[in-house]
């Protein structure tokens, strides 16, 4: 089992909890990204960067997925993706995304573009605040308690 971040966005508050958490559960993490980020030397976290453009690192996180790994990603699509091919998918504020979800957040994420490519203000996602960062601890620490006591 591993853990993938896809890392271009990903807050460095939960970066910061990833690496703590890998160390801890001794659990492979993979860290990607077209850009350098900063990773500490470790058995368990790694760094992989991928070519610029739209979605590629999105794209090498499922390819490379194997069924009952857990990414972490605020990108619905890649979301989505990751439960179709077997995985468990985590967002940074401590969402886990199911097949019984997803569908309808692709929806409203869908709409929204929509609305966007017409000129219509949307609005951003709201600002990372600790409950956030509390949510997804406490959301990972489940996970991977869960998957030692499956071992």
């Amino acid at each position: 089992m591993r853990i993938w971040v896809d890392a271009d966005a990903c807050p460095r508050p939960i970066r910061e909890i990833l690496l703590r958490a890998a160390e801890r559960a001794k659990v492979e993490t993979v860290f990607v990204a077209n850009r350098l980020v900063r990773t500490p030397r470790t058995a368990h976290v790694s760094f992989l960067r991928v070519a610029s453009g739209q979605d590629v690192a999105d794209q090498e996180i499922v390819r490379r997925l194997a069924p009952g790994d857990l990414v972490i990603t605020a990108d619905i699509p890649l979301a989505a993706a990751v439960l179709e091919r077997g995985g468990h998918a985590l967002d940074p504020r401590g969402e886990i995304y199911s097949s019984e979800s997803i569908g309808a957040r692709l929806s409203i994420r869908n709409f929204l573009d929509d609305l966007r490519s017409t000129g219509v203000e949307t609005g951003g996602p709201a600002a990372f605040v600790q409950s956030d960062r509390q949510a997804f601890a406490n959301r990972l620490d489940a996970w991977l308690t869960a998957q030692a006591r499956n071992r």
